[in-house]
């Protein structure tokens, strides 16, 4: 019997839907679990963005640390799917699966498989911590993840859900894992010391870096930090168990991507101050080391000296690199409203940004920039939001996820994929201030080759070339059978 199979019974099964699936969790005993998960992430205007299976992301934040298992418990073809993507994406380790079938996931016997697998998995010398992830089926099952070990063979165990029906998208799917590694780590530093990171605490107070970024970015922000006397702490996700100490023992907190909700609040509760936005073009550099500075009580003379030593190299390099053109941004990354501050800062002319993930307060600031700039911003962007924005303004690049550029393409219009073309470059300080111009430039460049092939294609591929029968073929009739030896009569 298939894995999903185990519910169909009760109508539950994996393609039951998302409300059938969240009533069955509810009724499992998981209420708590999806209403935190409805508070932290919540979906509105519309059901859910279109974005890959959330758990593919905090599966990539426990495959990228250094020491940890990661283990799935769902349905098979959902742990081919998530391990086969991870993979393709560079993964180097493993991923940890607990099959079940419908007699262990209806007896129980499922959850005492999970606990003898991360029974087996604990071997301190390999691991610092082992990661359990409950996918749709086993949290619909109320699969009981919170009455695992805390700790096994002196391997920490953390167990999550990161249901399709409760978490919006992969990229906050990142944060249920952060955030309870946070928890954990926060918890085991109020009861006495912990591990120093690898090159031992920073002299200076540092502020943390939250949210993944270009590996330049976390350099440059250092060095405008500089002048403030502080200095980067670890980015969150972290790529290793000790550095989530150095992360909590910071003298605040950059939201880099706003969407972190239950990591900010592990912060918070560490009393940490949380700063939004981030130090993206002249405006948002001014404005971001003017709020860490006053997050951190520097004093004003040394926050008006870094503004002096970077405002000038942005708005110099920012005046070199112009960009010239209508650019509508979509995206999941959580980096969207950030690209279109650099882009507008740079010359172009950005009617529309729509992103997958939800707006918060951390924010705010570059949403009310960009809405004084005249732009439109989509939180929680539908496909078709991000495919009719380009419809209406028929811009000169469209960057956006495969399908809004496929959508772009199919008219002519050059489009730009955001995570591996955009996302792929330093964003930050005067390092991100021309880093756009140069593959903007070139995709709106190549405007003639797309109309000369549209030219050369006309028509190719629509009514009768389509592909597509509208009618039932008509037989032809059957030609006549050939007499033996043709023409020439027998030989």
């Amino acid at each position: 019997m298939s894995d999903d199979a185990a519910l169909n019974n009760e109508g539950h099964g994996c393609h039951a839907g998302g409300d059938e699936l969240r009533r069955a969790a509810e009724a499992a005993g998981k209420s708590d679990v999806l209403q935190r998960l409805a508070t932290d992430y919540p979906t509105g205007p519309h059901d859910q963005p279109q974005t890959m299976c959330p758990a593919f992301g905090s599966l990539r934040v426990g495959l990228r640390m250094r020491r940890t298992a990661s283990v799935l418990c769902g349905s098979a073809c959902c742990v081919y799917g998530l391990s086969f993507t991870s993979h393709f994406y560079g993964a180097r380790r493993s991923v940890g699966y607990v099959p079940f079938d419908s007699e262990t996931l209806v007896t129980g016997k499922l959850f005492e498989d999970v606990r003898e697998a991360v029974s087996q998995l604990a071997v301190p010398d390999q691991y610092d911590a082992i990661v359990v992830m409950n996918l749709c089926v086993p949290t619909a099952s109320g699969v009981p993840l919170r009455l695992l070990p805390k700790t096994q063979n002196g391997v920490r165990v953390i167990g999550i859900d990161v249901p399709g029906f409760g978490v919006p998208t992969h990229a906050e799917a990142k944060d249920v894992l952060a955030s309870a590694m946070l928890r954990y780590a926060r918890g085991e530093a109020e009861q006495g010391p912990v591990q120093a990171p690898r090159g031992g605490r920073s002299a200076k107070p540092t502020v943390t870096l939250l949210g993944e970024m270009f590996p330049a970015d976390p350099v440059g922000i250092g060095a405008m930090l500089e002048p403030l006397g502080l200095t980067t702490g670890p980015v969150v996700p972290t790529r290793e168990w000790r550095e989530l100490y150095a992360a909590l023992d910071c003298a605040a907190v950059a939201a880099i991507h706003p969407y972190y909700t239950a990591s900010i609040r592990e912060f918070e509760q560490a009393g940490r101050a949380v700063v939004g936005s981030a130090p993206v073009g002249h405006d948002g550099t001014a404005a971001w080391l003017e709020a860490i500075g006053n997050a951190c009580n520097v004093a004003p003379e040394k926050i008006a000296e870094a503004k002096n030593a970077f405002l000038p190299a942005i708005s110099g390099a920012l005046a070199q690199s112009p960009i010239k053109g209508t650019i509508t941004v979509s995206g999941y990354e959580g980096s969207e409203l950030l690209v279109a501050r650099l882009l507008i800062e740079s010359g172009a002319e950005v009617p529309y940004v729509g992103t997958a993930a939800p707006r918060t307060r951390w924010s705010d600031a570059d949403r009310e920039w960009l809405e004084a700039k005249g732009v439109m911003v989509q939180f929680r962007a539908a496909l078709e939001q991000d495919k009719a924005a380009v419809d209406a303004v028929k811009p000169d690049l469209a960057i956006g996820t495969t399908p809004v550029v496929q959508h772009a393409k199919e008219q002519s219009i050059p489009a730009l994929y955001f995570t591996n073309l955009i996302s792929a470059r330093p964003l930050m300080g005067p390092a991100g201030a021309g880093s756009l111009a140069q593959v903007v430039n070139a995709a709106m460049a190549g405007q003639a080759r797309f109309d000369k092939m549209t030219a050369f294609f006309a028509g190719v591929g629509e009514g009768e070339t389509a592909g597509v029968w509208d009618r039932q073929p008509t037989p032809r009739p059957a030609k006549p059978a050939r007499k033996a030896g043709g023409a020439g009569g027998k030989r």
